[in-house]
């Protein structure tokens, strides 16, 4: 079955996808159709005439000599002949007795040249003839078939065109090739300057903190450098001024939970009271907890800077962690997997699908290798519920996912954090019959 493309999808394909490709296209094929019309009305008008007059002219003078030589046939007079053509026009001609031609050998050149010199010897002469270009470099070889022999002529080269045709071509070739290579690097110069803002501004949703960029190019790329540094800046301040907000109100929402704490401690160990206290104390915890989670969510661990890290030693040390709590935790990891990252951002982003996993189920794996020549694939399953596939995007939004006691933004936190690293999160069914969490990230 054959798959019928549009043509404009085919034309889509082959046009290049790079901005230096195609600004160098656009100026490549105007300069193309310049030199081809150029190229054309030089063969068409100039060259034709030019070459026609030289065909014209040699095939005159081989047409006079075969009548002259078959209106004198005596030896002498035909010593004569050939001596005053090689005098008169510079052509060395000989007549080879009881030769006869032979028939179909012809040669060409690159031009009209060959066709203008055959079609004039057919004309003017009238006689069977042969043309090779090949077999002498400074001459063109014409043999005519006579009455009773073969006369050779050896007609310059120098006779039948001229040599500014190379230079033409060659100024045709060198100027399209010189305004090319200018062209060319003048724009490599200001995709290099885009090139280095999109590499800078990937780097910073990476959270890989590179400064501000030198701006640099035509003065339209200049001013977006320029907008994309104060929009750092902007972004840094917006940050800073984000946690030290929730900082304070953590603080002050602290105070108050410590009193309660300590109000509850010292409180008089009564027997009927004791499980209210119990109550009251599980709260005061959970309360705590939710507020260092928000804090956590909101911060987004941005104070740190990405660097190579061994992977396999961050899954390491949250899985024994997660021994340390009780979890029981299989790990499968190759030796090394360095990655650039933020180490205990994405140790908490482990550590929270971790725990996702272990509050649902009684066996949780870890593992990791490395997916693709460019990706790093982290992988946590549990042999608990699992979530229905349709509810699995959601349990991502911020306090879905709190249902079994969490405070609902783990997988929130989790996905933050791995975005920001460039890389992505997904929830699948898992061999164990439960949930698996699949973390894609860029080496």
């Amino acid at each position: 079955m054959r798959v019928h493309i549009p043509k404009a999808h085919l034309l889509k394909r082959m046009f290049p996808r790079s901005l230096l490709w195609r600004s160098l296209l656009m100026i490549l094929v105007p300069l193309v159709a310049v030199q081809a019309v150029a190229l054309q009305i030089f063969y068409g008008s100039h060259l034709d005439i030019i070459s026609r007059r030289f065909a014209l002219a040699i095939a005159g003078e081989v047409a006079m000599t075969v009548d002259l030589l078959n209106r004198f046939p005596a030896a002498a007079d035909r010593s004569w002949l050939l001596d005053n053509a090689w005098r008169q026009w510079e052509m060395v001609m000989r007549v080879e007795q009881g030769a006869i031609l032979p028939t179909g050998r012809r040669t060409s050149m690159i031009g009209p040249v060959d066709e203008d010199l055959a079609d004039a010897l057919r004309a003017r002469v009238g006689r069977p003839f042969t043309v090779d270009w090949e077999s002498n470099p400074l001459s063109v070889l014409i043999r005519v078939q006579l009455a009773d022999a073969v006369l050779d002529v050896q007609a310059p080269r120098k006779r039948l065109y001229t040599g500014t045709i190379y230079l033409f071509f060659l100024w045709l070739v060198g100027s399209a090739l010189l305004l090319f290579g200018i062209a060319a690097l003048f724009m490599r110069n200001q995709v290099r300057a885009i090139r280095r803002l999109a590499k800078a501004a990937e780097a910073f949703g990476m959270g890989r903190d590179t400064g501000a960029i030198k701006p640099e190019g035509a003065t339209e790329v200049r001013q977006a450098a320029t907008a994309f540094n104060r929009m750092q800046d902007r972004i840094r301040r917006f940050l800073q001024q984000r946690t030290e907000m929730l900082a304070g109100v953590s603080h002050d929402l602290r105070t108050p939970l410590t009193r309660l704490r300590l109000a509850l401690a010292m409180l008089p160990a009564r027997e009927e009271l004791r499980e209210e206290v119990a109550d009251m104390t599980a709260d005061v915890e959970e309360m705590d907890r939710m507020i260092g989670g928000y804090l956590s969510f909101a911060r987004g661990e941005g104070s740190e800077q990405a660097r190579l890290v061994d992977l396999v030693s961050v899954l390491k040390d949250v899985a024994a962690a997660a021994r340390r709590s009780g979890t029981a935790i299989a790990l499968a990891v190759p030796a090394e997997l360095v990655v650039p990252l933020r180490p205990d951002a994405m140790r908490r982003a482990i550590t929270n699908l971790v725990d996702n996993a272990r509050r649902h189920a009684q066996l949780v794996a870890l593992g990791a290798a490395q997916h693709g020549p460019r990706n790093v694939e982290v992988t946590v399953d549990d042999d608990g519920p699992g979530i229905p596939p349709d509810r699995r995007e959601g349990a991502f939004r911020a306090f879905e996912s709190g249902a079994a006691g969490g405070t609902g933004l783990g997988l929130t936190i989790a996905r933050d954090i791995v975005r920001a690293h460039g890389g992505e999160i997904t929830l699948e069914d898992s061999p164990l019959g439960g949930l698996r969490a699949r973390v894609v990230l860029p080496m």
